[in-house]
């Protein structure tokens, strides 16, 4: 078995944003001598995430009105309480995206046939920034032969 490892740099923007990275997956694997095998893909943040679904423009706003619905900047949450903790100067008031974090995926795996993604017709892979903009990294790691 091969393995292969790649980090794909993304700027975001502020708030919630999804970032389509189904392309720089596929041009990775296709950099490769992998035909058969598996793709990890990995948020490498504690405010960040990834899922598989639909990148379709109405939908993706659906999302963000969704998850901002079940964890609103609004509400007081105790990690918010950057008095009570010993945080750097610049730490931001952020206890919505962690939880908005949480009930998404931290990574995906991704089979790989004949060289290609193995998703369905709608699938693409997206990233999710939910407390930019920030420069993020996201790891990748291909494996098979």
């Amino acid at each position: 078995m091969i393995i292969f490892n790649k980090i794909i740099e993304i700027e975001t923007k502020p708030g919630i944003n999804i970032h389509h990275i189904t392309p720089q997956i596929q041009e990775f694997i296709s950099s490769t001598s992998i035909k058969n095998g598996q793709v990890l893909v990995f948020s490498r943040h504690t405010t960040t995430a990834l899922a598989i679904n639909e990148n379709e423009v109405r939908l993706l706003e659906d999302i963000k009105v969704f998850l901002q619905k079940l964890a609103p900047e609004s509400d007081q949450y105790l990690h918010n309480d950057l008095h009570l903790r010993d945080v750097p100067e610049d730490e931001p008031i952020n206890a919505h995206s962690h939880l908005m974090a949480i009930i998404l995926n931290t990574s995906e795996v991704i089979p790989i046939v004949d060289g290609n993604l193995a998703l369905g017709t709608w699938q693409s892979v997206l990233f999710f920034e939910l407390d930019g903009p920030r420069k993020r990294t996201v790891s990748l790691q291909l494996s098979g032969e």
